[in-house]
């Protein structure tokens, strides 16, 4: 049996703090030379959490029988539920598994500041840039007191606020925002799953003008049929998903008046089952409709490119992203897609367990991929991790996708038992984009909140503070919620888009921005909420512009097809771009 109590030494290792200043002595000279030691360089990024007012712990409830959710969980949500300009955050809680215990019974019980259920914590960023949170869960209407995995976000009513949806062990829900204050819809929706839902994401799949939803399921496992699995030292330990049979996921289309229709079959998706962790919607073949990229866990992964909005066909195989080099399907959590090596096409990237090394696959734009993993010096490095969330962000404004991956095991480890209490802990990796084909491992020196030994699983993306650059808020399963500022290395110009569809789906969800600039080659970016792992990150579009700049435009493909450029663009500022005042882009 684990033992009971948490270790501090993770939080004592994130509070982290700089080195003083020193000075050497004077020394015996008439005219003594008085030198200051070099200033201490900031980490790239700390943790502000706790002065912020984000206090929050996840909560597995174990009680000593390994049941698999427990380990698995949770994500967190960044969306401006209260449209004041800035992200409020919402994160996803465990609970019992066993209804008849008490919190008390838990292997590990809640710290002090616990309260039950997921919570939301409204941003009260200042006009000066003071960053606090205060939970709002009590008048929100999303004190969801269940076992949460996952949140997706998006407009589904084209009125102006972010949407939530919840995915769980046990029911999921559908919360409409009805103005900051959420409504649970659920059941007149016809959203619900009773599967064990994992990833979920919104897109206009049929190109009709609103969000239709996706959701993955993982496994069929319940508490009944709990399987007793061993680590390779012989001590109880949780099981992994071949234990149990995988399940199908599902597709949900937005009929409108708050009504959504099982279309699972009739598209084609319930033709295969998986263990699915990871989802990650885009369009890889560039023919103007999203296709799906479903990550499953230690079985072959789907790629399930859409035929002209009626159907999806499953390739992944055919593509080269269902399998590694050597045939072998792997333990695929967390998964991203963008345009790292800025060729104009969506490439992806996806985390593994301990012994998988994570894997890049590149797009020759036409939805055919090579496993560039290895060239792109991304293989090794993370051999010794079982990574989750996972995201390409420009960290330092450069202009180029950097990676970041939040790690913790799923099973012991073994090198962690008799010094941890909660023996899955490992650090987490930044790596930059080296000259858009390698990537360089940088996580030394990061600062002590990248390399604190914890249980990371869920990482959402966006610029917190509102300060230019992007953060991420990590969670910890069975810990403390990390809120990782940027804190700004290397000052680059930046700009933030945020579209506004009218005809398209309100946020744009699906559209393509183009940042077009003189003598170089477009960025391309799209605008989407989910990916990761269980989380939600900020849907607006964010460029950094690096040195030798000069915009001479933003062009935008919206969701349904048309074309249109910005001219005259400013930089160091957030530009809303609403569909149909811009020129026609051929």
């Amino acid at each position: 049996m684990i033992p009971v109590r948490i270790l501090c030494c993770a939080v004592i290792i994130a509070a982290g703090c700089a080195p003083e200043d020193t000075q050497p002595p004077a020394t015996p000279s008439p005219s003594p030379a008085i030198t200051a030691s070099p200033p201490v360089s900031p980490p790239l990024f700390h943790d502000g959490a706790e002065d912020a007012g984000l206090i929050f712990s996840h909560f597995i409830g174990a009680t000593g029988d390994f049941y698999m959710p427990e380990v698995m969980g949770s994500g967190v949500a960044l969306l401006d539920y209260d449209s004041d300009g800035d992200l409020d955050v919402y994160l996803l809680q465990g609970t019992m598994l066993d209804a008849t215990q008490a919190v008390n019974d838990s292997l590990f019980p809640p710290p002090p500041t616990h309260w039950p259920g997921s919570r939301l914590f409204r941003n009260d960023l200042t006009k000066d840039g003071d960053l606090s949170f205060t939970d709002v869960t009590a008048d929100s209407g999303l004190g969801l007191d269940g076992y949460a995995m996952g949140a997706a976000t998006g407009d589904i009513d084209n009125d102006g606020d972010p949407d939530l949806y919840i995915t769980a062990y046990g029911s999921n829900r559908l919360y409409r925002n009805d103005g900051g204050t959420f409504t649970d819809i659920t059941s007149g929706a016809g959203v619900d799953d009773a599967s064990w839902s994992t990833a979920a994401g919104f897109s206009d799949y049929d190109r009709d003008g609103d969000l239709d939803l996706w959701v993955v399921n993982y496994v069929e496992f319940d508490q009944v049929r709990n399987t007793v699995c061993t680590s390779p030292g012989g001590r109880r330990d949780y099981c992994g998903p071949q234990v149990y049979p995988p399940t199908r996921d599902r597709l949900f289309r937005n009929d409108g008046e708050y009504r959504f229709t099982d279309v699972s079959v009739n598209t084609g998706i319930a033709a295969k089952s998986g263990p699915g962790l990871g989802l990650v919607w885009a369009d890889f073949d560039a023919d103007g409709y999203t296709d799906a990229y479903v990550a499953n866990d230690g079985a072959a992964n789907f790629m399930w490119m859409n035929r002209g909005g009626q159907r999806f066909e499953e390739i992944a195989i055919m593509a080269g992203t269902g399998l590694n080099t050597v045939g072998s399907p792997e333990a695929s959590m967390g998964v991203t897609a963008g345009d790292f090596d800025g060729d104009g096409d969506e490439d992806l990237f996806m985390t593994h367990l301990v012994r998988e090394s994570n894997t890049l696959y590149v797009n020759d734009g036409n939805a055919n991929f090579f496993d560039a993993t290895n060239s792109a010096q991304l293989g090794s490095s993370s051999l010794s991790f079982t990574g989750f969330g996972s995201q390409w962000f420009d960290y330092d404004n450069d202009s180029d996708l950097d990676l970041f991956v939040a790690n913790g095991n799923v099973k012991l480890e073994e090198s962690r038992v008799g010094i941890s209490d909660y023996p899955f802990e490992q650090r987490n990796q930044l790596f930059r984009n080296d000259t858009g084909n390698r990537f360089v491992d940088i996580s030394r020196s990061a600062g002590p909140i990248i390399n604190a030994l914890e249980v990371s699983r869920g990482a959402a993306f966006g610029d917190i503070d509102n300060d230019g650059d992007i953060d991420i808020v990590v969670t910890n399963n069975n810990g403390p919620v990390r809120l990782l500022l940027n804190n700004g290395v290397g000052h680059h110009d930046w700009l933030r888009v945020k579209l506004v569809g009218t005809q398209s789906n309100r946020d744009g969800a699906g559209a393509t921005v183009a940042l077009l600039r003189d003598g170089l080659s477009p960025l391309y970016r799209r605008a989407r909420s989910e990916g990761s792992y269980l989380s939600a990150s900020d849907i607006r579009v964010h460029f950094g512009l690096g040195k030798n700049h000069k915009i001479t435009g933003i062009g935008v493909i919206w969701p349904l097809g048309h074309r249109e450029i910005w001219r005259d663009i400013n930089v160091n500022t957030e530009l809303t771009l609403t569909e149909g005042t811009g020129s026609d882009w051929p």
